[in-house]
């Protein structure tokens, strides 16, 4: 099932569990904005080539939209919809007044040299520019777009992107961005900074994988002798302190938790059944089929959803949103206290819709999401 597929099947499950009228339950489905740029550059050698860039705005009933731009081969109009789809929800669930959006381009960025992706993004920032501000849609990094265009190719060039993005945008105008025993899926930037806070709180990393490959130690890797190995050889392949697995069997390895932080669509109907971590965090938007969710509730596995678990990322853009506006900068304690009291009242409010609705966190997490919109919606003077 695709992204887009999926999350549609949800959204409707949950907009029954709500009891949304027909028709604002239509309306809600159907995005806000859909655009499709072509975006031409000359490569290094002097030829010219062409990518394909997307930009989705969801909703706006609650606030200025905002998701990431992401640069992947497999970037496509589905994707782009349902992750800006899925960011309505997940602003909801965290309570921040924003919509949902999103941007990518139908690129391999690791093929592509640093000046290559710098004309790239400028001219993907040309086209859209008319779209995106402080008070309508506010990008932020996300997969090919943070630390992971740069792993191990551009080392320390963390948000370049945004960087690129801002210094385009401000030509015109002005813009601010948002540029912040376990199994970690994907070591990129998502899992090896949860790594090194499940081990400084105590826990244990088993297995990790990243585009190089997969290691496995039982006994528990030492994680920032990892980390100085996967940015010294561009990946986990290699670290003597692990042994190498298959990276397909990583989801199956015996663990506590599974951590999924990368692509989509990874638990499916397929390999459901052979998951033996007892809670599964998706750190990931969409990483679980919703057939797959059904098979594991039913194995008594408990997931933490996506627009739950990864809320954290859209949360501190928007403190740094609101810093920017204020020109007033937090220190990290207290982003970091603020984060916490955020996260504790979402999952509060995510149990509380499981209770109401006898449903498992992951549907609890929709109703909950769903809800907070069509209100906002009704507000603003929508009629049928």
């Amino acid at each position: 099932m695709n992204a887009l597929a999926a999350t549609n099947r949800n959204f409707k499950l949950a907009s029954r569990l709500l009891g949304l009228d027909s028709k604002l339950e239509k309306s809600l489905l159907i995005p806000f904005r859909e655009v499709k740029v072509e975006c031409t550059i000359p490569k290094d050698d002097g030829a010219l080539a062409s990518f394909v860039g997307f930009t989705v705005q969801h909703d706006n009933a609650r606030g200025p939209m905002k998701g990431g731009i992401r640069y992947h081969p497999e970037v496509d109009p589905d994707e782009v919809n349902a992750l800006a789809q899925l960011m309505t929800w997940k602003t909801a669930v965290a309570n921040i007044p924003y919509g949902g959006a999103k941007g990518g381009i139908g690129c391999d960025p690791g093929q592509l040299s640093l000046s290559e992706l710098k004309r790239l993004t400028r001219v993907f920032t040309q086209k859209i520019h008319d779209l995106i501000g402080v008070s309508t849609d506010v990008p932020a990094p996300d997969m090919g777009t943070n630390a992971q265009v740069e792993y191990g190719r551009f080392g320390g060039l963390f948000e370049q992107t945004m960087a690129w993005i801002l210094d385009e945008y401000t030509k015109v105008s002005w813009l601010f961005t948002g540029c912040g025993d376990w199994k970690a899926y994907w070591f990129g930037n998502v899992a090896s900074w949860a790594a090194q806070l499940i081990c400084e709180n105590g826990g244990k990393v088993v297995a990790v994988s990243d585009i190089s490959g997969a290691i496995k130690n039982s006994k528990g890797i030492d994680i920032p002798s990892l980390l100085k190995h996967s940015v010294a050889n561009r990946g986990v392949k290699g670290f003597s302190g692990a042994d190498p697995i298959d990276p397909n069997s990583i989801l199956v390895e015996d663990c506590d938790v599974l951590n999924r932080a990368a692509l989509g669509g990874v638990i499916n109907r397929e390999n459901a059944n052979e998951i033996k971590a007892k809670f599964i965090v998706e750190a990931a938007n969409h990483p679980t089929d919703p057939e797959a969710v059904e098979i594991l509730s039913k194995k008594g596995v408990i997931i933490f959803p996506d627009i739950y678990a990864n809320s954290g990322g859209v949360t501190v853009s928007y403190f740094k949103w609101v810093q920017n506006i204020q020109g007033f900068m937090w220190d990290e304690e207290k982003v970091n206290n603020e984060l916490r009291t955020y996260m504790t009242d979402g999952f509060k409010d995510v149990k509380e819709m499981c209770r109401t609705h006898n449903c498992d966190m992951c549907m609890g997490a929709f109703t909950l999401g769903v809800n907070q919109v069509p209100r906002a919606t009704v507000l603003t003077g929508w009629e049928a």
